[in-house]
């Protein structure tokens, strides 16, 4: 079958603008707010730069300078360096499926959110009508009992912006799709931000968030805590970075990029934060409470406490609500795509299929799968499963495992460093391979320890055994199966471009860059 010619973004802005795009999630708005306010306030400011800069941006520079290489998806560009790495790239595209038909029912909930801020559907108690009269929550979890009409037509329209984005291509679709979406988050955000600073009791959230515990710093916990919110909040460590990076052309600002699009993140990580905790002041300051009455992570803050606060204010309620909604509606949708695109990619590379064909057929299984299975009673029970278990045991483990093999086994860190330098701005040096070959692996290292010890101390959320051995365990270790069985299907294109990748590198060593079209030089 006939290669098809790998695409390219039409510009650098159209890139990082795609970068920021997938770093950019539900995560940003409503775990980092919470994990600042839980681990030092203000002071967790410093532990979490320190993070950005030790482990965030050299980890995107690595994931840059891979895929701006080899111009593959990950599990090519992986198997070009080493035939056994191949083996993560196809576990990252395992982790991108399951994500992927999870994170699309959180966009959906949110669709129908921006809806229900209009009239304030939620009623007096946003808490049972988010689980009960919306998700129509089972009692417990289980077999699939039946379906949620109000979940599954709005994760359908999801799906068909996805994939209709996705089969437009990378310059036309993706690029396009986040040249929009980004600035009207970040105005939609804004107007939000502004909004909340001038509600009564926005000082005493603000307070809550920024004053400083220095105290924690002396806490491991908090230490652990911050590195977790970069990793995960970079979109590093489940083959993004390199897939896009793959797009790139042949002169591209690694290291600029990767400085500009983690900053970036951070900064509106730290928007979020303070957007959140003016509108939580509020809240604890009609209800005479504490802040830490009011605070929650995740679903909960989004879905039922940010009703609360919605159905509370004097003026303009439905405005906030609108706003709030549909700003995760738009930064679900710019990571969602970026999370599809790593596995269209990693198909298109292994089977010569045009992009439509993959888009129709890949992500077409992906929707089908997220369709069947969330939407339904027993939906929110996998959905969190799932999603702790592949975050902690997929995402993270993923990461250590490949800065393990780049790093310490195969020794490739000079040479990507090399390969950066070629084309970047800023220059690496000792430091980055100290970041990458130290500091990030054995981080990483313990928080996965960290997390095992308390995962096997006690029952995840309480779920029983067999439960958490089908969604949260058997998914896991289900993605590494996947990856390994793959890997083991022969792949004579891969054999063919990885000895080309040798012959070139051994004439760089020689006499300089060489000129391999597809190995990006």
């Amino acid at each position: 079958m006939v290669q098809q010619p790998r695409e390219q973004w039409g510009t650098r802005a159209g890139f990082l603008l795609a970068a920021i795009g997938s770093a950019v999630g539900l995560g940003n708005i409503w775990r980092f707010p919470y994990i600042a306010y839980d681990n030092g306030g203000g002071a967790f400011l410093v532990p979490y730069l320190i993070a950005l800069l030790t482990a965030g941006i050299p980890l995107l520079i690595l994931e840059y300078s891979i895929g701006h290489r080899y111009r593959s998806s990950a599990p090519l560009s992986y198997r070009r360096i080493t035939r056994p790495a191949e083996v993560i790239g196809w576990w990252q595209v395992a982790i991108c499926f399951v994500i992927a038909t999870y994170y699309a029912v959180i966009i959906a909930w949110a669709a129908r959110f921006a809806i229900f801020s209009v009239g304030q559907e939620w009623g007096e108690d946003p808490e049972a009508f988010f689980y009960g009269d919306f998700l129509e929550l089972g009692d417990a979890p289980g077999m699939v009992s039946g379906y949620v009409a109000g979940v599954a037509w709005p994760l359908v329209g999801v799906w068909v912006i996805v994939l209709a984005i996705l089969a437009l291509g990378i310059r036309q679709g993706v690029e396009k799709a986040n040249k929009f979406f980004i600035p009207l988050l970040v105005f939609l955000f804004l107007i939000m931000v502004v909004q909340a600073l001038t509600l009564d009791g926005a000082a005493q959230g603000l307070d809550a968030l920024f004053t400083p515990d220095w105290g924690a710093m002396l806490n491991g916990r908090v230490w652990i805590q911050a590195y977790g919110q970069i990793f995960f909040s970079l979109s590093i460590g489940f083959a993004i970075m390199v897939t896009y990076a793959s797009y790139l052309r042949r002169k591209a600002d690694l290291t600029g990029t990767a400085v500009t699009a983690g900053l970036a993140n951070s900064s509106f990580e730290l928007l979020a934060g303070i957007g959140v905790f003016a509108a939580l002041g509020f809240m604890a300051n009609a209800a005479g409470v504490g802040v830490a009455e009011v605070v929650q992570a995740g679903p909960g803050l989004a879905f039922v406490v940010f009703p609360q606060i919605i159905s509370s204010l004097p003026v303009a309620g439905a405005l906030f609500g609108v706003l709030f909604f549909v700003s995760l509606v738009v930064a679900g949708l710019s990571s969602l795509i970026s999370i599809v695109e790593v596995i269209v990619s990693a198909v298109q590379d292994r089977t010569g299929l045009g992009r439509v064909p993959t888009v129709l057929m890949i992500g077409g299984a992906t929707a089908l799968a997220s369709i069947l299975l969330f939407p339904t009673h027993e939906g929110l029970y996998l959905l969190d499963a799932a999603d702790h278990f592949i975050n902690q045991y997929g995402i993270a483990l993923a990461g250590l495992v490949m800065v393990i093999v780049f790093g310490w086994v195969v020794r490739k860190l000079p040479y990507f460093e090399r390969h950066a330098n070629a084309t970047s701005t800023i220059r690496l040096a000792l430091w980055w391979r100290v970041c990458l070959g130290v500091i990030t692996p054995i981080l990483l290292g313990f928080m996965m320890w960290d997390s095992l010890r308390s995962e096997l101390a006690e029952a995840y959320e309480g779920y029983s055994m067999s439960f958490l051995l089908t969604a949260g365990w058997g998914v896991a270790i289900g993605a590494i199966v996947f990856g390994v069985v793959v890997s083991l299907i022969p792949w004579k294109r891969a054999d063919q471009l990885a000895a080309n990748d040798a012959r070139d590198e051994a004439a760089e060593a020689g006499s300089g860059p060489a000129t391999n079209e597809e190995g990006g030089r």
